[in-house]
């Protein structure tokens, strides 16, 4: 069946547009003030599925937070998240399998996160999450000592994570993945030594940015980053900024309507 759609020119756009907050910061802000030792204050927490998996996860391991609605300084409605660290080594064993959903951030950062705690745990996903490949991320974390075990040699979840002792590598990120750096660096936060990432490429920084305000020891050097493990991260207040993918619609929508 054809449908036909009108698309009829426009007056001058006008009003003011908040984008919600940064998916990939609000999925790490949640993580790290879980093992922060107190109180953490988010502002402009993006709700959306995919985080609130990450949120869920951490309480099931016993991570208290609140997420409540408040005015922005925009005079619009926004999310706040109050996060209750546990600290570091604070985390509990979860009474179920964690469901990530379809949140590969959840999955593979977890992953490094579980890699050096004290317990057992069964990652889960949606049946798209579960065709998506874990290797490489699996792979870097079982040479630091992690006991990881799943379908195709820990390719495929349902993925088990047994915390263990942990050791720093030097990690040669060639595939540009934020996602595999952050769980490195995560379990480096766990390792004795030091813990290198080498990237060829750049990918987004936002977990080193973010692991210094809480206080990790993180170095970097041209293209690589070192992180040394960590006896605490501290809790902080934030305000997470707007995600700019968001924004892009908006904004080309303002440059091509006149005024």
């Amino acid at each position: 069946m054809n449908v036909a759609t009108s698309i009829r020119p426009l007056k001058p756009l006008q009003g003011d547009y908040t984008p919600p907050g940064d998916k990939s910061i609000s999925h790490r802000v949640a993580m790290f003030g879980a093992i922060a030792s107190g109180r953490s204050e988010f502002m402009h927490f993006l709700d959306g599925e995919d985080c609130m998996s990450t949120l869920h996860a951490f309480e099931s391991m016993g991570v208290k937070y609140e997420l409540s609605h408040v005015q922005s300084q925009f005079d619009t409605q926004t999310k706040k998240l109050v996060v209750h660290g546990v600290g570091m080594n604070g985390l509990k064993e979860s009474g179920r399998d964690i469901d990530c959903g379809n949140s590969g951030t959840t999955m593979r950062l977890l992953l490094g996160l579980l890699s050096g705690q004290k317990f057992r745990t069964r990652l889960i996903g949606d049946p798209s999450l579960s065709k998506r490949p874990m290797k490489r991320v699996t792979d870097p974390l079982r040479k630091m000592g992690a006991k990881i075990f799943g379908a195709e040699d820990a390719n495929y979840a349902p993925l088990i994570v047994e915390g263990a002792p942990l050791s720093g590598i030097e990690l040669n990120n060639s595939i540009a993945s934020a996602q595999v750096k952050s769980a490195i660096l995560l379990a480096g936060l766990y390792a004795r030594g030091s813990t290198k990432v080498l990237e060829q490429r750049p990918t987004r920084d936002h977990t080193e940015r973010l692991l210094t305000l809480f206080g990790a020891q993180i170095e970097q050097t041209e293209n690589k980053i070192y992180i040394r493990k960590a006896k605490e991260l501290k809790p902080i207040s934030f305000e997470i900024p707007g995600d700019f993918s968001s924004a892009a619609f908006f904004i080309a929508a303002a440059l091509i309507v006149p005024g």
